[in-house]
C-alpha cells in the first residue's frame, strides 16, 4: 500500500516471485470511469473507490477460498479502506507494506514513469488523504530508498515470510 509512485508494483512482484503466490496488479481492478477520470488528472473520491476496492476484496476472497496466499497492490490510503479490505471471516491474515517516501523521491518517480495513466499532478491529493496504518493495524512500514529486492527482503523478515 502507499501513495502512486512508491514502488507497490515492482516490490510486489519481486515477493510474489520469491514467496511463489498469485499477484495481482489493483490498477487493473479499477472500473474504467476511475482510470478515465485520472488520466485526466482528477482525483479518485471515496465513492469512486467503494467499487474498487470491493473487486479487490472479492479478489482476496476468492484467494482465501481456494486455499491461497495471495499478494495484492492497492494505494490502501485510508483506514476506512484497509478496514473494509480487511472485512469477512475470521480466518482472514491480512497484512499491509506501507511503502513509505518522501514527496520529492515520489515526485521523482511519477515524473520519469511512462505509459501510466496516474499523472504527477495527483499526488498531492494522495498525500493529502493518506492515513499511514496506525499502531492497532497489521502492518509493516517499509522505507522506498533501498531497492526493491532489498525492500522485498525486509518484508519477507518483519513479516516471518519464507
Amino acid at each position: 500500500m502507499g501513495v502512486s509512485g512508491c514502488g507497490k508494483s515492482t516490490v510486489a512482484g519481486v515477493l510474489a516471485g520469491r514467496l511463489g503466490w498469485p499477484f495481482v496488479e489493483g490498477d487493473d481492478l479499477h472500473p474504467p470511469a476511475n482510470v478515465a477520470k485520472m488520466h485526466a488528472g482528477h482525483p479518485l473520491t471515496d465513492q469512486d473507490r467503494w467499487p474498487w476496492l470491493e473487486r479487490i476484496r472479492g479478489w482476496m476472497d476468492e484467494r482465501e477460498a481456494a486455499g491461497e496466499n495471495g499478494i495484492v497492490t492497492c494505494s490502501a490510503l485510508k483506514r476506512s479502506y484497509r478496514d473494509l479490505l480487511r472485512a469477512g471471516g475470521a480466518d482472514h491474515d491480512i497484512r499491509f507494506v506501507f511503502l513509505a517516501g518522501s514527496r520529492d523521491v515520489l515526485l521523482a518517480r511519477l515524473r520519469s514513469r511512462q505509459g501510466h495513466f496516474m499523472p504527477a499532478s495527483l499526488l498531492d491529493s494522495q498525500l493529502a488523504d493518506l492515513e499511514p496504518p496506525a499502531d492497532d493495524e497489521p502492518s509493516v512500514r517499509i522505507d522506498i530508498g533501498p531497492s526493491a529486492a532489498a525492500q522485498a527482503a525486509e518484508v519477507l523478515t518483519r513479516l516471518a515470510l519464507r
